[in-house]
């Protein structure tokens, strides 16, 4: 994937890291249907791509994304005279949410570099990001109730994942400033850096995906992880990963992993994204749990 600019939104791809960069630098990067529709298409690009091993989301100027863009006015929430329906025609869906479920399904890792001020759809679009970073002058907040709003972006299902019941909903509840100590604290963010080291940090993460594990398997254990959140019993990952590990065992990747271990060199893993994975794969599409 060769490098691209957009109005709204950048992205480049280096040596298997593929950086999106939202672009409104004099708006601390609003948040616009442009924008979203912009990452959407990288993150399709991105899963198509068997060169991109690993994705870092960054925002351009001071801050990362300071909400939705509101020049609107009130007339921005309003949504009844411009509703996004879904394929059947029938269902309202929220804007943010179609996002943050791309992101969800992504079969690439997805790390956040938070650069500075990450509110409303700027906060509640990391969530479903795997690895979130941030420099030591950023700041969160969920101010939805403080606009006579409510969540979105699915965010009522993965804040309570990524803070906790109680924190979440003080956050929620009050729509209060969060600091970047705070949000380090609270575990909303991996790590805190100086700004100029932030994207360098985030960087070497991906690197180390990139250059030391499996694409295939990196996507499988994306997935597994999220979607065991939501499951009943520890049977059901029991049953997944007995499953997977029964195809992996007899991938060409296992053989590399093992050879290069005992070698003592880096891997050069074969299997590819795109074509390569197992039968299993998208389980929860399908029946797999009998009642029993």
């Amino acid at each position: 994937m060769a490098a691209e600019t957009t109005t709204e939104v950048l992205s480049e791809l280096d040596d298997g890291v593929l950086t999106i960069t939202l672009n409104r630098p004099d708006k601390l990067n609003a948040f616009t249907a442009t924008m979203r529709d912009a990452m959407v298409t990288c993150l399709d690009r991105a899963d198509r791509d068997d060169t991109v091993r690993a994705v870092i989301v960054t925002g351009s100027g001071r801050g990362f994304c300071a909400g939705a863009d509101m020049s609107a006015g009130a007339a921005r929430f309003d949504v009844a005279g411009r509703a996004e329906a879904s394929a059947d025609g029938e269902e309202l869906r929220d804007s943010g949410g179609r996002l943050t479920l791309r992101i969800f399904e992504c079969t690439k890792p997805v790390i956040a570099a938070v650069n500075g001020a990450a509110v409303g759809v700027g906060a509640t679009m990391l969530l479903p990001m795997d690895i979130r970073l941030a420099a030591t002058g950023a700041r969160f907040a969920f101010p939805f109730t403080r606009r006579g709003l409510v969540p979105e972006a699915c965010s009522s299902w993965f804040l309570p994942r990524a803070v906790g019941m109680q924190r979440a909903m003080e956050w929620v509840a009050t729509g209060r400033l969060i600091q970047a100590e705070e949000a380090l604290a609270s575990g909303l963010v991996r790590s805190l850096h100086a700004p100029d080291d932030l994207l360098p940090a985030a960087r070497a993460i991906a690197r180390e995906i990139a250059d030391a594990a499996s694409p295939v398997s990196v996507a499988l254990a994306r997935q597994m992880l999220w979607r065991m959140l939501g499951a009943d019993h520890p049977m059901e990952a029991h049953r997944i990963e007995s499953r997977l590990l029964v195809e992996r065992g007899r991938s060409s990747d296992v053989k590399e992993g093992v050879t290069s271990f005992f070698e003592k060199r880096a891997p050069a893993f074969s299997g590819r994204v795109s074509a390569d994975m197992p039968t299993a794969y998208p389980w929860w599409r399908e029946r797999l749990y009998s009642e029993d």
